[in-house]
This record gives C-alpha cells, sequence and structure tokens, in this order.
C-alpha cells in the first residue's frame, strides 16, 4: 500500500477518535456501498442525468476522504464539479480510472482493516 492510496495519519486519527471496531464497520459500509455509488455514476451518464451524476460523485467523494483515500477523493470531486465533461462525455475513460483507483483503495483499506 502506498501513501498515494490511503493516507495513513488521516485513516490512524479517524481509529483513535473513533475505535479501531467502528472503523472496521466503516471500512465495510464503504466497501459494500462505494461500488454502487460507480455504478450509479455510470447509470447517470448513459442516462445523462446530470444531478444523479453529481450525487453520486459527491457521496463517493465525501466517503473517501473520510479515511483518507485522497486520490479517489479528488477523482470523485472532478466529476462532481465537472459533470459529464469531467466523464468524458460518454466515453468513460475517467470513470474506469475511478474504478482501477477504488480497487486499489478496496485493497489498502481490507488490509488496513485486518491489522
Amino acid at each position: 500500500m502506498t501513501n498515494a492510496t490511503i493516507d495513513r495519519t488521516i485513516f490512524e486519527d479517524l481509529e483513535a477518535t473513533a475505535g479501531a471496531d467502528f472503523i472496521r464497520e466503516l471500512v465495510e459500509t464503504f466497501l459494500s456501498e462505494a461500488p454502487g455509488m460507480i455504478a450509479e455514476l455510470r447509470r447517470s451518464l448513459a442516462d445523462r442525468d446530470a444531478d444523479r451524476f453529481r450525487r453520486a460523485a459527491h457521496s463517493l467523494k465525501s466517503n473517501s476522504n473520510t479515511f483518507g483515500a485522497s486520490a479517489l477523493a479528488a477523482m470523485a470531486k472532478r466529476l462532481e464539479l465537472g459533470g459529464f465533461g469531467a466523464a468524458g462525455e460518454g466515453r468513460h475513460e475517467p470513470l474506469a480510472a475511478l474504478s482501477a483507483e477504488y480497487e486499489r483503495v478496496a485493497k489498502a483499506l481490507t488490509e488496513l482493516k485486518r491489522a
């Protein structure tokens, strides 16, 4: 795991404040909900529903920031603020990159959750 995936300081501060058990629950919730948010980005892009697109990007950004997944949060923020234009106007390359970053984050969070 690299610092670019999860900011350990943010994660450890959260863990110290909320407790390890609660953090495990938060991680599990994030890991179960984030794929749905990414799927919602794809659906709302296909449906040309800008409001749904921005809401999904906003939720993913906020949840990613909670754990210190800064790169994922920044990607989601670009989609939130840039809308369909930031998503490549239907070409989906930014969503593919976002999905790949989520996979790295999910792996890192799973490792941290076990620690």
